[in-house]
C-alpha cells in the first residue's frame, strides 16, 4: 500500500515565490499532488517558468482542464477554474498550476465573456491546443492566442457549453433534431 505524503515543501513552490517576487501565490496539496494558484495575469509566465527553468524542468503539459465551481459546497477563489497538469520526465514528478475566473455575465447561453480569458499555452507546449479547444468548447473559457480556438466536441452552433452547471442535463432540445439512424441505413 503506497501512502501520500503532503508536499507542500515541495521545491518548485519556493523556486516560482523566488522566480516572481511581489507576486501572489496559493500553494495546495491534495492526496499528495501539489499545486500553485496563480493570478490569471501571471499564469503565462508561471508555465513559461516551470517549462524552462531547469530546476523545475516540466517538459510535458499531460492535461488542460476546466472545472464548474457553481454551487460547491465550500469557498472557492471564482466560479471557473482553468488547471494544467505539468509532468518532469526526467524527474518523474508532477506539479499542478491552476488560475481561476470568475464570469461577468449570465452563463445559461452562449455568449462570448470578455472576464472568461485566460492567456494560451500552445507557445509553451504544442501538445496544449486540442485540450484548450476541449476546455473552450465545454465550458466557455477562451485561450488569448490560440492559434484555432474553435469547437471540439460540439458542432460550431452548439447553443451552450455543457459541462457549465447552469447547463441543462437534457440538453436544449439539441439532440431531438437528429434523424434517427438504424441498422438498415447505415
Amino acid at each position: 500500500m503506497t501512502t501520500h505524503t503532503p508536499q507542500l515543501d515541495h521545491p518548485t513552490f519556493a523556486f516560482v515565490k523566488d522566480a516572481f517576487p511581489g507576486k501572489r501565490f496559493k500553494a495546495t496539496e491534495y492526496r499528495g499532488d501539489s499545486a500553485i494558484i496563480v493570478q490569471p495575469a501571471d499564469l503565462h509566465d508561471v508555465l513559461t517558468f516551470l517549462r524552462d527553468d531547469s530546476r523545475c524542468n516540466y517538459d510535458f503539459l499531460s492535461d488542460v482542464y476546466g472545472v464548474d465551481y457553481q454551487n460547491y459546497p465550500a469557498p472557492m477563489p471564482a466560479r471557473f477554474c482553468v488547471g494544467y497538469n505539468l509532468a518532469s520526465t526526467t524527474r518523474q514528478d508532477r506539479f499542478f498550476v491552476k488560475t481561476f475566473i470568475d464570469p461577468s455575465i449570465d452563463t445559461s447561453g452562449i455568449e462570448e465573456d470578455p472576464a472568461l480569458y485566460v492567456d494560451s499555452a500552445c507557445d509553451i507546449w504544442v501538445g496544449a491546443e486540442w485540450m484548450e479547444r476541449e476546455v473552450f468548447d465545454m465550458f466557455g473559457v477562451r485561450f488569448r492566442n490560440h492559434p484555432d480556438l474553435r469547437r471540439i466536441l460540439t458542432w460550431e452552433q452548439y447553443p451552450g457549453h455543457p459541462l457549465r452547471k447552469d447547463y441543462p442535463l437534457r440538453g436544449r432540445g439539441e439532440r431531438e433534431h437528429f434523424r434517427v439512424v438504424d441498422r438498415d441505413d447505415a
